[in-house]
């Protein structure tokens, strides 16, 4: 199954919501993989000096990953397929 990584905008006022948002994205994973959808939340890794936030999950497809997206109130910057040796 392809990965694709969630790239967010993450102020450094809002740090402390990483855990959150990285439950909410687990949970909307679970709740779609849980009605078909082939989906899996697999990390996410802040960068805090850079202020950005990346999820990373295995899905049939980008348009799966847009969807969990919208379910778990993700406001993204971008999705891409990413590629792990």
């Amino acid at each position: 199954m392809p990965a694709y990584l969630v790239e967010r905008y993450l102020p450094r006022s809002r740090a402390g919501d990483v855990a959150a948002e990285a439950r909410r994205a687990r949970d909307a994973a679970a709740s779609l993989a849980g009605e078909g959808c082939a989906v899996r939340y697999l990390r996410t890794t802040v960068l805090p000096d850079d202020e950005t936030c990346f999820h990373l999950f295995e899905a049939d497809s980008l348009d799966v990953v847009s969807h969990l997206c919208r379910r778990a109130g993700l406001q993204h910057a971008r999705i891409a397929r990413a590629v792990e040796p």
